[in-house]
């Protein structure tokens, strides 16, 4: 029998628990076990020893990020020049071609680039969509990505079935046959998901989009994830076009044609919905349907400003995303918080999103959204993931009297320490688990071959 390994944090300046009661303990601490929470409250009540004790003086401690949307093979083609200024399907149009080049090398490295970037960011568990599977690429090449790194993982196994030829939007080149992508689905739930509490790694189905798969494959899609018992995830109701093109290939709005599918209910999330209309809202609150919030990736396509305070006052679940890094250009959870709160404000006025509503979008609000109970706050019987800011940095100065609204105020800042599963993953605001400086150089020789190879 393994030897219980514990864990104290003690003496932060304050401690944000995300708790039933929303506790923000001035002195607070942490104690775990293996890699589970035993005890939170003020540092004088916690047992004073552990196999590993960190002194927190001086930062802010809060629950892990949880990013609900991603693509991470696209930190291979940020600020690419012909997709700069378009909008979402001349940016998709111009891409394709670039992707179509992307071999197994390339998922994997990018992946690990992409978490790396979440990790010192403050995310702990983050979901990632890969839907395009060029030159033998699979999505197990993104999941032996996620355990070198240490991050928990929803990698969901995304698809393009419909190619130009049959009035789809991507290149019949990148899309695949419908049984296959069937098969390599069940395999990877088979291989991988464990629905486990505390569980590292899930896997999720993910047909890519309305304009880029079938009505069968959708439809087979949701009967094999509820066969299983696994989460579901696609895009939906992006900008106006992603509206036109519902309405004249399927004579519904998005969140018609999701319903007429079955793609609604607790298990279900879709990213942006930033065009979903109030009969769209009011339907995502009465099944529990998610959506995957991603202001930067909105505002940088111009998609729209998603209605994320009337979606919440309609009980629908939403957490954040960072989106992929062609259309963001960055995996930054701590600055896709603040996006949030202040496009909110932009687009619907200075009460919109509150500090505090930004954070909790950010942990709990994911953690729903990824039908999990287990992460998104401190508290016993929870997981250990959580993160500190170091408060004592310039960008924090004179905001020390309210340090919880600070973190989404205040320019973004790197975490200084992140525990992921009882396992400290960034020390010091170093990471741990990945010497980063020859997967960055890496990273960046592919991409400049993967630029290349597009001329």
């Amino acid at each position: 029998m393994e030897r219980t390994k514990t864990l104290l944090v003690k003496n932060a300046d304050m401690l944000v628990t995300m708790d039933a009661a929303r506790r923000e303990i001035r002195g607070g601490g942490i104690y775990v076990e293996n890699n589970r929470i035993v005890a939170v409250g003020p540092t004088a009540e916690l047992p004073q020893t552990a196999d590993e004790v960190i002194d927190a003086t001086g930062h802010i401690v809060t629950p892990g990020l949880v990013n609900t949307h991603h693509h991470m093979y696209q930190s291979l083609t940020r600020a690419v020049p012909a997709a700069q200024d378009a909008e979402l399907f001349g940016w998709l149009t111009n891409l394709y071609k670039v992707w179509a080049n992307l071999t197994p090398e390339m998922i994997e490295v990018s992946t690990l680039t992409a978490m790396a970037e979440l990790l010192l960011s403050g995310c702990t568990t983050s979901s990632d969509h890969l839907y395009i599977y060029p030159n033998g690429s699979r999505l197990d090449d993104s999941i032996r990505a996620a355990q070198q790194i240490g991050m928990r993982f929803h990698a969901a196994r995304g698809s393009m079935s419909v190619g130009q030829k049959d009035g789809g939007l991507p290149p019949d080149s990148v899309v695949e046959n419908e049984d296959a992508i069937l098969a390599d689905t069940q395999r990877l739930i088979e291989t991988y998901h464990d629905e486990g509490r505390y569980a590292m790694l899930r896997v999720v189905v993910a047909p890519c989009s309305p304009f880029s798969v079938s009505r069968d494959l959708m439809r087979e899609s949701a009967t094999m994830a509820r066969h299983y018992g696994v989460s579901m995830h696609t895009h939906l109701a992006e900008n106006v076009n992603d509206i036109a093109y519902s309405r004249e290939k399927f004579g519904m709005t998005p969140a018609e044609y999701a319903e007429d599918l079955g793609w609604v209910g607790h298990d279900v999330w879709h990213a942006h919905c930033v065009q979903l209309d109030d009969h769209g809202i009011g339907l995502f609150g009465r099944t529990g349907t998610g959506v995957a919030h991603c202001p930067c990736s909105n505002m940088r396509l111009a998609s729209g400003i998603a209605p994320i305070k009337k979606m919440r006052l309609a009980g629908v679940p939403v957490g954040l995303g960072v989106d992929g890094s062609a259309s963001n250009d960055g995996a930054q959870m701590v600055a896709e918080m603040r996006q949030a709160m202040l496009l909110a404000r932009v687009g619907f006025g200075p009460d919109a999103m509150t500090a505090r509503e930004a954070l909790e979008i950010a942990t709990l609000g994911g953690a729903k959204v990824l039908g999990r109970d287990d992460i998104g706050a401190l508290a016993p019987g929870m997981a250990a993931d959580f993160i500190a800011f170091d408060l004592r940095q310039p960008l924090f100065a004179g905001a020390l009297h309210d340090p919880v609204a600070a973190l989404a105020f205040c320019a973004p800042s790197q975490v200084a320490l992140s525990v992921i599963d009882g396992r400290v993953v960034v020390k010091g605001g170093v990471l741990q688990t990945v010497e980063l400086g020859p997967v960055i150089e890496r990273h960046n020789r592919l991409a400049g071959q993967l630029a290349q190879a597009a001329r």
